[in-house]
């Protein structure tokens, strides 16, 4: 798995800069979970990166993700990683049979509303507490576009209780608020 390749992949078919750094927030929180269960972090990231690769140009469903597959197939991504990026949509009846499914279910809505929640804060994702993300969850009206729902199953399906899940995945972001931007206006995150 060449995280070069992916990339360059999620550039060609996705010129939308907001959905390229959804795509490196949900590598993030991808990378810290293979390292976290003991995964293979390259194969995990690259997964993540092109999760959401052909959204930009087939962005109905079910277009997105199986056009997504054939492409991937045709380009000789592994079986199983185009199996989890079907799977991280409910209506391709692709089940999350695999720890790596499951994570990337998990961690594509809660990325995103992360990154919601982030960007109405004065001090970005730096301050951002696991309290503010569930009180902005039950705001039905914030982010309306975000599936609680997911992000509730996503972390029941990798075995964690929600807020650590939330607090998790924040913490993997803010190691490249930067590239997300996402960090404090004056403020700048290492990787």
């Amino acid at each position: 798995m060449d995280r070069q390749a992916a990339w360059d992949l999620l550039c060609e078919y996705t010129k939308n800069e907001n959905l390229r750094k959804h795509a490196l927030a949900v590598e993030a929180c991808m990378r810290a979970y293979a390292r976290k269960f003991d995964e293979d972090e390259e194969k995990w990231g690259v997964v993540a990166l092109i999760h959401d690769f052909d959204y930009e140009m087939y962005p109905e469903a079910p277009d997105h993700p199986l056009k997504g597959s054939e492409i991937l197939k045709e380009r000789a991504y592994p079986e199983d990683v185009r199996r989890a990026i079907l799977g991280h949509a409910d209506y391709t009846g692709v089940p999350r049979d695999t720890l790596l499914a499951k994570a990337l279910f998990a961690c594509d809505e809660l990325a995103g509303f992360i990154t919601a929640c982030a960007l109405v804060r004065p001090d970005r994702i730096a301050g951002l507490e696991t309290k503010s993300v569930r009180k902005r969850m039950k705001d039905k009206a914030f982010a309306r576009s975000v599936s609680r729902d997911d992000i509730t199953r996503g972390a029941e399906e990798v075995g964690l209780p929600l807020d650590d899940h939330i607090t998790f995945c924040i913490q993997a972001m803010r190691g490249i608020a930067d590239q997300l931007g996402l960090a404090a206006v004056g403020a700048s995150s290492e990787r």
